[in-house]
């Protein structure tokens, strides 16, 4: 009939399941956690290990060391970018960002490796030894953002539990 709503069939959701999921979705949290903490070991032993190799070692693991993070940084887009709906604004923004700081970052590294004068290749590896510094806190700040979202979703997830079980 006009102006009648309608009718739509919704079905209900059983709690029990939701409550699997959260709690699997939080176990792999847990797991993410455990491997970024894997992957920062072995960051870790690469660059120290970097200190006892030739130059030609050393520019074969930058190659492979800046085709995984483009690699790591091409998923990131696509998981950010298929996922922009559930996704705050902020970590659009900071995925955004992030991105603009890689490009900017590499565009500098190709553009100076071509200087050749000493003082400026003494200069640029000051710069770029800076620049690692600042990624290594970057990443630190992003490991204990990692883990107080982690926190703040078993939190939900608990608070979640209780108002179901009232």
């Amino acid at each position: 009939m006009p102006g009648e709503r309608p009718r739509v069939n919704v079905e209900r959701y059983d709690p029990e399941e939701v409550d699997v999921a959260l709690s699997d979705q939080m176990t792999a949290l847990s797991d993410k956690l455990s491997e970024l903490s894997a992957r920062a070991k072995e960051a870790e032993a690469h660059a120290a290990a970097a200190r006892d190799k030739s130059k030609a070692d050393v520019q074969a693991d930058v190659k492979t060391a800046r085709a995984s993070a483009q690699d790591r940084a091409n998923k990131l887009r696509e998981s950010a970018e298929a996922n922009k709906n559930k996704l705050s604004v902020w970590w659009n923004d900071l995925q955004r960002t992030w991105n603009e700081h890689v490009a900017k970052i590499r565009e500098d590294i190709d553009t100076k490796r071509a200087e050749h004068d000493v003082d400026r290749a003494q200069r640029h590896a000051e710069h770029k030894a800076e620049d690692a510094a600042f990624a290594v806190e970057f990443a630190y700040a992003a490991i204990e953002e990692a883990e107080y979202a982690v926190l703040d979703a078993e939190l939900a997830e608990m608070e979640a539990d209780e108002r179901s079980a009232a």
